[in-house]
């Protein structure tokens, strides 16, 4: 039993040091990831080294792929590039195994001090990010420790000593070590806790290496778990994880059954275990890299033809196109990256949303000018899905909010809620102006050739507010874009007004048409104001996403 709380405790303390670790690295640059990943992932030897540093930090390779799977669903990254993050993902992960070799632990009280001491007293944020990895670096070799104390014992047990000599079989050390970083989650942990049965002389490196190498298929299982109800391509992601590992496991499984190669790895440290085992570990995921590295681009095809486009994939009636479910399977409340990941994620919805009202003022307009109630039903059915939309999103936003910490990302989060929900009121205003369209037929109304002109050039000018809103990315300069056309349109009510009452006085214009008249100018200027609106939360957030 108290070998049993001992390896507990430990591993409590391993994996909770390694959220500390990813939880500071999300808050000290999660929405930075994207920019980061975007400039890094242009080539596969860039790619591959991103995703080892970024694991290296974390000390995790499944919150590395777990992020991966989450950037590919939302678009942030291409399934090619994802390859090369997974491949350095699986070189960072030995980074663990090589520092609990080298004892780096008997620094963790001084980690874990210097990091709680950051986080408690220093208040700038910045430094106190720093501090959570620091301080969950320590707290994670001291788990280590502890789950190599608690394993010392057992080396004296015979029915244990005789249980892990049958891992000798290349399949039951594989099922086994994939098994048991399935349930844990880590691949990390679990191969920590092999150094410490190979450190306390339970487990020799000739049987440990095949439960090494189904650790790392195990280790696969946590990104298979946040693809569920993802996108094809984030699904692909994970057989491309998976295929990587495997691959590695038969060929390392095949060399270790007819080459010396494990004794060879024993006699490069044959004094420290622990070594062995973080050596074997780097090797098979180097090697392995260093031949696929070639093959990317076939391995995407495999994983294309393993799960292919379906028809029945394209989504009918109303959805949201790109905000999805976050992963819900880790240990942690969110992943590494979380922030780029619905950040992008809005930005694209706020988009599509965006478009939808540009159709719809485009169809009020066109339907107004030839009396045309047939679009009305299509206007309609658009404004119904922009109240949707602006729903969906207003909810999306609400529960990220709880869990956002990221000052910054906060304010933007706070800003894309103010301006889905402007866009839905120009998407009123559009439905408004179309709906006029029903009366003038009705009542067989005509507006005169004058008011005809000034409601084409008041479309003219509500397509080119929605236009710079659409493609203008710097946030000054639409805002300034912006601002003059809304004041033109402040400007033409006026003009549009004034003409109105000299029409009204010469009797060109009759009494219900100057009353549609007069209501669409209101919807005119209108739109002018939450345009407005949008582009000033744009330049109050600094950055460039619609």
């Amino acid at each position: 039993m108290p070998t049993l709380l001992g390896l507990l405790g430990g591993l409590a303390l391993f994996l909770y040091g390694m959220q500390m670790m990813s939880s500071g690295l999300e808050a000290a640059a999660g929405n930075r990831m994207k920019s980061i990943l975007e400039r890094l992932t242009s080539n596969r030897i860039l790619g591959v080294l991103v995703g080892a540093v970024i694991t290296t930090v974390i000390q995790s390779s499944s919150a590395t792929t777990v992020m991966v799977v989450g950037f590919v669903n939302s678009g942030l990254m291409t399934l090619q590039q994802a390859v090369w993050i997974i491949m350095g993902a699986n070189i960072g992960t030995t980074i663990t195994g090589q520092l609990i070799a080298l004892d780096v632990g008997a620094l963790a009280p001084l980690f874990a001090f210097v990091g709680v001491a950051m986080v408690v007293f220093v208040k700038k944020p910045q430094v106190r990010h720093i501090g959570s990895i620091l301080a969950g670096l320590g707290v994670l070799f001291i788990g280590m420790d502890m789950m190599g104390a608690a394993m010392e014992p057992l080396r004296d047990s015979p029915a244990f000593v005789d249980l892990v000599t049958t891992f000798s079989n290349p399949l039951v050390g594989i099922l086994v070590g994939l098994i048991f970083t399935a349930i844990i989650q880590s691949s990390s942990a679990s191969v920590g806790i092999l150094q410490a049965l190979a450190g306390s002389g339970v487990i020799g490196l000739g049987s440990a290496v095949y439960v090494l190498f189904g650790q790392n298929i195990g280790t696969c299982v946590t990104a298979v778990l946040a693809s569920i109800g993802t996108s094809r391509n984030a699904k692909r992601t994970t057989i491309i994880h998976l295929m990587f590992n495997v691959l590695g496991t038969i060929l390392f499984t095949v060399v270790c059954m007819t080459t010396p190669l494990t004794d060879f790895v024993a006699g490069l440290t044959p004094t420290n275990p622990a070594a062995q085992i973080a050596n074997m570990h780097t090797l098979f995921n180097v090697v392995t890299t260093l031949l696929l590295l070639p093959f990317g681009g076939q391995l995407v095809k495999l994983a294309m033809r393993v799960l292919p486009e379906r028809p029945s994939d394209a989504q009918e009636g109303m959805h949201l196109a790109y905000l999805t479910a976050l992963p819900t399977h880790t240990k942690q409340e969110h992943p590494i990256g979380y922030s780029a990941m619905y950040l992008n994620q809005l930005r694209q919805e706020l988009g599509r949303m965006l478009t939808m009202a540009q159709d719809n003022i485009s169809m009020a307009f066109r339907s107004v000018l030839d009396r045309d109630p047939k679009l009305l039903e299509k206007a309609e059915e658009t404004e119904e899905y922009l109240d949707y939309l602006n729903k969906e999103i207003s909810q999306y936003i609400s529960k990220v909010m709880v869990h956002e910490t990221n000052e910054r990302d906060s304010a933007l989060v706070s800003a894309y809620f103010k301006i889905t929900g402007n866009i839905e009121r120009i998407g009123d205003h559009a439905f408004n102006i179309c709906e006029y369209s029903a009366m003038l037929e009705k009542k067989k109304i005509h507006f005169s050739e004058e008011a005809r002109a000034e409601i084409v050039e008041m479309g003219q000018v509500c397509q080119n507010v929605m236009d710079t809103l659409e493609k203008e990315h710097d946030p000054k300069d639409l805002l300034r874009k912006v601002a003059a056309l809304e004041q033109r349109m402040d400007d033409m009510t006026e003009e549009y007004r004034r003409n109105q009452l000299q029409r009204m006085k010469s009797g060109t214009c009759s009494d219900e048409a100057c009353i549609i008249f007069s209501e669409l100018l209101t919807d005119f200027e209108r739109i002018g104001d939450h345009a407005l609106n949008i582009a000033e939360e744009q330049a109050t957030i600094n950055t460039s996403d619609l």
